[in-house]
């Protein structure tokens, strides 16, 4: 017979979705925004954002059960630690990742996933609209506009683990960093800020680059030190010491990581080194995200996580060699070190 708290970790897993759309709908009707400190009426949260007193209320009180919030005994709600990170102006705000993740577009992908799995083929996104999705990136301004949200709330956990996988990392024989697909530069504008030796480069399709005002190189006053190139990773990439690439290589399959690679390695001398920043995927006893984000990417993409070695695959594919990954002490990520021969 099994155990009560087995029972409930199962029950947990299934009702999950509950839980997260519970979330998206307090996040896109703004209720964490309209909530703070002190706290406020569940009547006045309702006028404020033009909701229905009843409905919003138990949605409220469902946000509360979750931890997102507090209730008292009058029906007042205060935000909670949790909470906080939903709210747009959080400096580690998930609002952008849970309008994306829990959004009418990515949910539909997942009841491709028997389907999938049956018959091999994987890319939900195909299955579903027609196009793969960065196609549909391109046709689609309102999802574009959530998905480059979303990506900007994962890159400041990111930068961070980074940073701690690299700190003490020898900079010094390292002129000029490129980072490619690196968006409007958070990742590397924080490297340059914390070597100042360092030049950057950020290798982006013109669309992602073309706004001044939202690249980090002019925000945080470093476009002395920092470029911006437009261009496409499957067709050149500009010379450097070294290249980073985060959350690149997951999107893609064995063949077109490889043709990515390979152009890192045309366009280096020889010892220039290669960081390939992803979840990268441990062994069998081990619980780990990257584990999930992997079938995230199969609904999403033609892409999959890698182990270590895995990675060490594609780099000896691309010409280049394994050197060895570094870790956050969290393990949330690895850095995978390459170098050309």
């Amino acid at each position: 017979m099994s155990s009560p708290t087995s029972y409930q970790q199962v029950i947990d897993v299934i009702l999950g979705r509950w839980k997260s759309q519970i979330l998206y709908a307090g996040v896109k009707l703004g209720i964490f925004e309209s909530v703070g400190a002190p706290a406020k009426n569940a009547s006045e949260i309702a006028d404020e954002l033009g909701l229905d007193p009843s409905l919003s209320y138990r949605l409220l009180r469902a946000l509360a059960s979750l931890g997102f919030l507090s209730e008292d005994e009058g029906r007042n709600f205060a935000i909670t630690p949790m909470g906080e990170l939903l709210r747009q102006d959080h400096p580690q705000t998930l609002r952008g990742v849970v309008l994306l993740e829990e959004g009418p577009v990515h949910y539909a992908l997942w009841k491709h996933l028997v389907d999938m799995v049956r018959d091999g083929k994987q890319d939900g996104f195909v299955r579903e609209f027609g196009r793969r999705i960065f196609d549909y990136h391109a046709q689609n301004p309102e999802y574009a506009q959530v998905f480059n949200y979303a990506m900007s709330s994962y890159s400041a956990t990111h930068t961070r683990l980074v940073l701690e996988a690299l700190k003490g990392y020898d900079f010094s024989k390292i002129g000029n960093l490129c980072d490619i697909g690196g968006g409007h530069g958070h990742l590397i504008c924080n490297i340059l800020r914390e070597h100042p030796a360092l030049k950057g480069t950020v290798l982006e399709l013109e669309a992602t680059i073309r706004d001044k005002e939202l690249l980090w190189a002019h925000r945080m006053g470093l476009a002395d030190r920092c470029s911006y190139v437009a261009g496409d990773m499957f067709r050149e990439v500009p010379g450097a010491d070294a290249y980073i690439m985060k959350m690149i290589l997951h999107d893609w399959d064995d063949q077109e990581c490889v043709a990515i690679l390979s152009n890192i390695r045309k366009a280096s001398a020889p010892g220039a080194r290669v960081f390939i920043v992803e979840h990268a995927v441990p062994g069998p006893k081990t619980p780990h995200f990257s584990k999930l984000f992997d079938i995230h990417m199969m609904c999403a993409l033609t892409g999959r996580e890698r182990t270590e070695k895995e990675y060490a695959a594609l780099l000896e594919d691309a010409g280049l060699r394994y050197a060895q990954t570094h870790y956050p002490p969290s393990c949330a990520i690895g850095v995978v070190e390459g170098v050309k021969p």
